[in-house]
């Protein structure tokens, strides 16, 4: 008969920390829409059903459970899932701002928004392709994938090292850098169209001053983007998918 002793406790809290934290901020699990308890118990529930892959690992850096040991232990898991968490952020916070700056190219700027992933208000269309994203990560287990690359961390970044800032920061920096080259891959024919009209729209407007080109172009300039989002829309989606998935599962 087996007993559950104080280290195989402590040591499943530290596989909750990283865990957790992870789910805390990534994209889909840390949604507003879900109801914080709902939230916690996903945690919860990932990280009891992780734990015999992991308590092996976890369990000797545990040690005798006193707090020299044990809090430098939950601060290193704690932010390494926040680290994971964050690297797989990104790529939504890259979509969600490229997004706007397409919705400012075409011409939908004034249509009011609606809350998104957050507290504050985002344009119909960031909504539109920041839940589409979503949808499709867990559609095709690519959740599934993140959490294995959860359980892979373990033997990359070993439970009980000492916290590398540096690193991390580099890690970050390089990630952010990815993640927004790609948004902007996506969001170029927007930023060429914008460009295009807008030249031809003041070169109109020097033409003819006496003319409201402006008044006037705005719905040409509506309809033209809209007729660009249909063309780009299925490109747009498969190739963002694509890149978030090879990320995710080349960890």
């Amino acid at each position: 008969m087996s007993f559950v002793t104080t280290e195989t406790l402590l040591a499943v809290f530290a596989i909750f920390c990283r865990i957790g934290g992870c789910l805390l901020i990534a994209p889909g699990f840390s949604a507003v829409q879900v109801p914080t308890r709902v939230r916690l118990f996903i945690a919860i529930g990932i990280s009891l059903a992780l734990s015999p892959l992991l308590i092996d690992t976890v369990q000797p850096k545990v040690g005798d459970g006193s707090g020299l040991t044990l809090l430098p232990l939950l601060f290193t898991e704690l932010v390494t899932g926040l680290f994971i968490g964050l690297a797989a952020r990104l790529f939504f916070l890259a979509l969600q701002t490229i997004t706007v700056a397409m919705t400012q190219a075409i011409g939908l700027s004034p249509i009011p928004g609606t809350i998104g992933d957050g507290v504050e208000q985002v344009p119909a269309l960031t909504m539109l392709f920041t839940l589409t994203a979503t949808t499709l990560m867990f559609i095709t287990g690519l959740h599934v994938e993140l959490l294995r690359g959860l359980v892979h961390s373990y033997a990359a970044l070993p439970p009980g090292q000492p916290f590398q800032a540096r690193l991390v920061l580099v890690d970050v920096a390089d990630q952010v850098a990815a993640t927004f080259l790609i948004a902007l891959r996506i969001g170029s024919p927007f930023i060429l169209y914008s460009i295009i009209v807008n030249f031809a729209i003041g070169i109109t407007n020097k033409l003819m001053p006496q003319l409201p080109v402006f008044f006037i172009a705005m719905p040409f300039v509506l309809v033209g983007g809209l007729m660009l989002l249909l063309i780009t829309a299925r490109d747009f989606i498969e190739h963002f998918q694509g890149a978030l998935g090879t990320w995710i599962l080349g960890g």
